[in-house]
C-alpha cells in the first residue's frame, strides 16, 4: 500500500482537535528487578549515563527528553514498546545492531507505514522489553 492510500485507510478526517497542546515527550522510564544488569547493558549500548542519583536512578539524554532506569521490585517492563526516532536509517541501523551485538534479540530492519513512512528496526532486550528504533523515509 503506498503512503496516499495508507492516509486515506488510516486518518481521521478531519482530524480531531487535540484537547491539550503537547510541545513533546519528555521521557520513558524503564523500572528493572534486576537493575545492575539493565544499567550494564544500556551502557554498553549507549554510553555511561548523563544522569546519576545514587544506587537506583541512571538517565541518558534521547533527543529532547530521557531514557531513565530505575530498580524495579516486581519484574520488569511488560506490555510496553519504546521507540526512538533517529535522523537517518543508517543511523536507525546502527542503534539496532549496537543493541544485537549487547545481547538483545531483533528481526532486519524493514520499511513500514507508522503514521508516515519509516524504515523500522526492532529488537528485545535481554529483559524482555521491546525497542523499536525508526527512522523517517521520504513519502
Amino acid at each position: 500500500m503506498d503512503f496516499e492510500a495508507y492516509r486515506k485507510s488510516y486518518f481521521v478526517e478531519p482530524a480531531p482537535r487535540p484537547r491539550f497542546h503537547f510541545t513533546g515527550a519528555f521521557g520513558v522510564t524503564l523500572f528493572y528487578e534486576n537493575y545492575p544488569a539493565a544499567v550494564a547493558f544500556y551502557e554498553r549500548v549507549l554510553g555511561p549515563p548523563a544522569y546519576v542519583e545514587g544506587e537506583g536512578t541512571r538517565g541518558w539524554p534521547i533527543g529532547s527528553g530521557w531514557l531513565t532506569l530505575l530498580q524495579g521490585r516486581q519484574g520488569n517492563p511488560q506490555n510496553v514498546e519504546v521507540t526512538f526516532e533517529l535522523a537517518t536509517a543508517a543511523e536507525a541501523e546502527a542503534l539496532q545492531a549496537g543493541f544485537i551485538t549487547a545481547g538483545a534479540k531483533g528481526v532486519p530492519p524493514s520499511d513500514q507505514l507508522m503514521y508516515r513512512p519509516i524504515r523500522s528496526c526492532p529488537v528485545t532486550d535481554p529483559f524482555g522489553v521491546d525497542l523499536l528504533m525508526i527512522a523517517p523515509l521520504a513519502e
